[in-house]
């Protein structure tokens, strides 16, 4: 018969006996083919076409805003330097960084000084058309103004001759137009054959405003055919407006200087400063014809652009995705081959430090 003492210690060994292991997990076999990744669902091509087009449009939209605007020159009254159907780039930056210079080609809005102001249109009535034209009414004309929708007829490409408190005036002995007493030597741009004047003038530029020309003297209706007082051989006279009696520019009214000719391709070049306006210029001591009109171009630099910022992000989306799952794929692989190739004395370890306890309490108990 079995003593306390020793049905204790049966019970004991009974509790404390070797463990076995449980199976693991022996996970995916390496050598089974992978299952080919489910092809993207047509939502997210979808979606990223959509994040495209609006990252390009909003690039787009913010160059041609505040930093470069195409043109197209409709009319000859800047030739032979800028020709009709030209393309042209206007820099609406360099103003904001230094002033007007003589020489400079630039774009500006005639509403209000060249123009009479246009009337305001009447607001509509109702509702839902207000703010619809105060919002995507707006928005939309922006975006087609990317495309070439022609802007109307108040904005004008012309050369600046004299800046505020310059005296212009034609023309000296030897017919040349002259800024404080120094003459203009202008046959480098000027139209062949042209004049620099078939009238005389004499006006001093008003503070904040510009006096320009265009290239093709006899056919542009510039600042002298806007003045008061100007008359031509042929008989015809300046408009003298009343709200803009020197025919002068505001310089609030300048868009930007036209810097470059985009199309066509055989007229590529940098639209640069004539030499004769590099001459020392002090300033003074007081202080019918073709129009140039500048429509949107039908060039498509902001657009494209926006389309070179915007295109590689769905590249760099799908390459970063892939590049995480192939880290995730990576670290599975790597715990798996550990689980699978451990020393069996490591496991074997391990069991018997669990068992430890065990025995503990169960010697406890008896």
């Amino acid at each position: 018969m079995m003593s306390d003492e020793q049905r204790a210690a049966d019970d004991v060994m009974e509790t404390s006996g070797p463990e076995q292991p449980e199976p693991e997990d022996p996970g995916p076999d390496p050598a089974k083919p992978r299952e080919p990744e489910k092809p993207r669902s047509g939502w997210s091509f979808v979606t990223e076409m959509a994040v495209l087009i609006g990252v390009a449009l909003t690039v787009a939209l913010l160059i041609k805003t505040f930093i470069v605007q195409p043109f197209y020159i409709p009319s000859g009254s800047m030739e032979n330097t800028l020709l009709v159907g030209d393309k042209i780039l206007v820099n609406k930056v360099v103003y904001h960084l230094r002033p007007v210079g003589r020489g400079d080609i630039v774009v500006f809005s005639g509403a209000g000084s060249w123009d009479q102001m246009p009337p305001a249109a009447p607001a509509s009535g109702n509702p839902v058309v207000r703010v619809y034209d105060d919002t995507l009414g707006r928005l939309f004309h922006a975006v087609a103004g990317l495309f070439g929708t022609p802007l109307g007829q108040t904005d004008y490409v012309k050369r600046v001759i004299g800046i505020p408190g310059d005296h212009v005036q034609c023309c000296n002995a030897q017919g040349q137009i002259t800024v404080n007493g120094v003459a203009l030597r202008e046959q480098a741009y000027l139209v062949p054959g042209a004049v620099p004047s078939l009238g005389h003038f004499s006006v001093v530029v008003p503070p904040g405003r510009l006096f320009v020309m265009g290239d093709n003297r006899p056919d542009s209706a510039d600042s002298r055919l806007k003045m008061c007082g100007y008359t031509e051989p042929t008989g015809q006279r300046g408009a003298c407006l009343a709200w803009d009696p020197t025919g002068t520019v505001p310089e609030n009214m300048v868009v930007g200087r036209v810097f470059m000719i985009v199309w066509p391709p055989s007229r590529m070049q940098i639209v640069r400063v004539p030499a004769t306006f590099g001459q020392s210029v002090q300033n003074h001591p007081g202080g019918a014809a073709g129009t140039a009109a500048a429509g949107a171009a039908v060039s498509y630099l902001p657009l494209a652009a926006g389309v070179a910022v915007a295109a590689p992000l769905p590249f760099a989306r799908r390459r970063m995705r892939r590049s995480l799952a192939a880290r995730r794929a990576r670290r599975g692989r790597g715990a798996q081959a550990r689980r699978l190739h451990a020393p069996a004395g490591h496991r074997a370890d391990r069991l018997r430090a669990g068992a430890g306890p065990r025995r503990a309490r169960a010697g406890r108990r008896g």
